[in-house]
């Protein structure tokens, strides 16, 4: 996720000429959002991801103990099916919706048997959560077959462009058929996607990762051209998988292990954790993959935190009981981090991922989650394999003094041109740009919040006192004359330019340059005034990938014990994750209004707990980064020139006039 210049854009007045009424306004039905931008729902480079969504489905079968084995097979005329012998696709008729139930599930957005987690629901652990996956797939098909084996009999049903073009048809089983499971055989229509060809190696991988992860389960790719069949199944489960992939000797024997959440566990759901396998190695390029509910995260995300976590302070625990770190080095969870390659299984209840292709985990609780199996096993296999341990305390030693060293050149080259910092920036420890972060922060009172909060090694702080001047159209040799622009340019250590200047960034100082203002209106003003600051003034910094936009929580959820659990609290970015929130304490059969919801008016009503927990951790906040849109350098100008120059403000108070009546403001 990112902040795009892009798509500030302010509402064009209507003028006469252009009809606009309420015939204007249109409403996409069905599966009709997907076809017009496919983009948001799946990847457009080739049709894999569609097609990985129907082994998906196969998948989370196995995982819920209801299959054994998933069939691809790789037609000669391009199409691809996915069998399984899992439980079938109901296609008896909906109570609700009068329709077959398996024909809502390919051509209705948002409909699926993963909602209802826990006890009773059809799956407990399942990679699908929207209900969103096949129907994309259908929508984005110029063919699409489903047969359903379940209760003696076999539906037929055919889909074109997500519609049904041969009505549910059923049969009685014959003998020698098999009894349960789905076959999908899928028609990617070539013209979404910018190459219709499978990438066969991404696809054996994808494979190959599901045998491993479910052991027993047998999983086969047949290709007709070639005529050759591949067939995975694996029972020596991560390590073997594992020990094929990296390609260098470890520096201590693996670490292998999982964690599970009993009935008894006082913070996670039953059957909730991971399994893991860690190799360190001195040399090659690190094998790092993770999954949730058996699905590829190739972005990482919080459960890839956990595991860094748990191992960060499993080592740093065990050198300083050993007393192994020399003076004057400090460890970072990267030390550790670097040569570390591993394969992560996680199990969680309820995932939530980025996006609709799930390349990323963002559940808040899957940090503490790993964290916790991971720590304390991977402590005491060191306390009992001592010489272990200390081989890995060498080598983590070895990346600190090497980060450190290289965090030192950065002092050595030419500043700014001003020598003294200012007085109130708050600054870290380290030097080391790959960690450093400023936080530009709106107000004295949040400033000071984040100042205790805050990591002292690698976070600095900058409290701002009011909004910054509107620098649009300043000129750069005039910004030094407002003290807030001037504290800002030599803080981060480069001088004003423009875009087509070259300017000299081996004095910038940190690596992350962070806007943090209140999640109100006003605070949405000062975020814009820097971000027009930036653009126009450090431009470089943007196109560098330097500039990042904070976003705080909005509401705080108070619930109470519920059961064995104990009271908890929880953010929410927007009233959507609000609503998410309650939902999953319903289901929690936590008493409706038992709970208690906060609104925070501003960054100031936070402590420093909290506002570490939700806005500057790096393993729970969100942080998104700053870049130009798809209108680019000079369409972007163009926007920011409507919003920000003086001589469009009789256009914005007229378009103000206009619309006032449609806004609701929040005061």
């Amino acid at each position: 996720m990112s902040i795009q210049f892009g798509v500030m854009a302010t509402k064009n007045i209507p003028t006469a000429d252009i009809a606009y009424g309420e015939s204007s306004i249109r409403v996409l039905k069905g599966l009709e959002p997907v076809k017009q931008r496919p983009g948001m729902y799946t990847r457009t480079d080739n049709p894999l991801h569609i097609v990985q969504e129907v082994l998906d489905n196969a998948a989370d079968e196995a995982l819920a103990g209801h299959g054994k084995r998933i069939k691809v097979i790789l037609h000669s005329d391009g199409s691809v099916t996915v069998e399984d012998d899992g439980r079938g696709i109901p296609f008896g008729m909906h109570p609700e919706e009068n329709a077959p139930v398996v024909e809502l599930v390919f051509t209705r957005l948002h409909a699926g048997g993963k909602f209802d987690k826990g006890k009773g629901g059809a799956y407990n652990f399942s990679g699908g959560l929207h209900g969103v996956g096949v129907s994309v797939t259908n929508a984005l098909s110029t063919r699409l077959e489903v047969t359903s084996y379940r209760e003696g009999q076999c539906a037929w049903l055919v889909f074109s462009q997500g519609d049904v073009i041969e009505p549910l048809t059923k049969r009685a089983l014959v003998s020698g058929e098999r009894k349960t499971g789905t076959t999908v055989r899928v028609w990617p229509q070539a013209s979404y996607f910018e190459s219709s060809t499978l990438p066969l190696h991404e696809l054996t991988h994808l494979l190959r990762s599901k045998a491993v992860l479910m052991p027993g389960v047998v999983v086969t790719l047949v290709s007709e051209k070639s005529g050759e069949t591949q067939q995975w199944q694996y029972k020596g489960g991560l390590r073997d998988y594992l020990t094929q992939n990296v390609h260098a000797d470890p520096v201590i024997p693996m670490f292998e292990g999982d964690g599970f959440a009993d009935t008894n566990h006082d913070t996670f759901a039953e059957g909730e954790g991971a399994a893991w396998c860690v190799a360190f190695t001195e040399e090659g390029q690190p094998v790092r993959e993770s999954y949730v509910n058996l699905i590829p995260t190739n972005a990482g995300g919080t459960h890839d935190s956990g595991l860094r976590d748990g191992l960060f302070t499993a080592v740093k625990s065990f050198i300083e009981l050993h007393a192994l770190l020399p003076k004057g080095v400090k460890l970072l969870p990267e030390d550790v981090f670097a040569r570390a390659s591993y394969v992560l299984s996680a199990k969680v209840l309820d995932p939530q991922f980025q996006g609709q292709i799930k390349e990323r985990l963002n559940s808040r609780d899957a940090v503490r989650l790993i964290s916790s199996f991971v720590r304390p096993v991977f402590e005491l296999w060191l306390n009992q394999h001592v010489e272990y341990g200390k081989k890995l305390a060498e080598l983590v030693i070895k990346a600190a003094q090497h980060r450190q060293k290289a965090g030192q050149k950065v002092e050595k080259r030419k500043g700014s041109g001003v020598a003294v910092l200012p007085g109130k920036l708050t600054d870290c420890e380290s030097r080391d740009l790959a960690h450093n972060e400023l936080f530009l922060v709106e107000g004295d009172s949040a400033g000071g919040s984040a100042k205790m909060g805050r990591d002292k090694e690698s976070q600095a702080i900058l409290p701002l006192r009011g909004k910054v001047l509107n620098t649009w159209e300043v000129d750069k040799d005039r910004l030094f004359a407002n003290n807030e622009i001037h504290d800002i340019a030599v803080a981060i250590g480069v001088d004003p330019h423009s875009e087509t200047d070259t300017p000299d960034l081996s004095g910038l100082r940190y690596g992350k340059i962070c806007v943090l203002s209140d999640a109100d209106v006003d605070g949405s003003h000062i975020q814009v005034l820097l971000l027009t600051l930036f653009f126009k003034h450090f431009p470089k910094l943007i196109e560098t990938g330097h500039v990042f936009v904070a976003r705080p929580p909005l509401f705080r959820v108070d619930a109470p014990a519920r059961g064995k659990k104990p009271a908890a609290k929880f953010y929410a970015l927007d009233d959507g994750e609000l609503m998410a929130i309650l939902d999953k304490l319903r289901k929690d059969n936590v008493r409706e209004d038992s709970w208690s919801i906060s609104r925070f008016k501003g960054l100031g009503e936070m402590n420093a707990i909290q506002l570490w927990d939700t806005t500057l951790n790096p393993d729970t906040r969100r942080l998104l980064p700053v870049n130009l849109g798809a209108w680019g350098s000079q369409g972007t100008a163009i926007e920011f020139n409507k919003l920000m120059g003086k001589g469009e403000a009789a256009a914005r108070r007229e378009l103000m006039e206009r619309f006032s009546d449609d806004i609701e403001v929040d005061i």
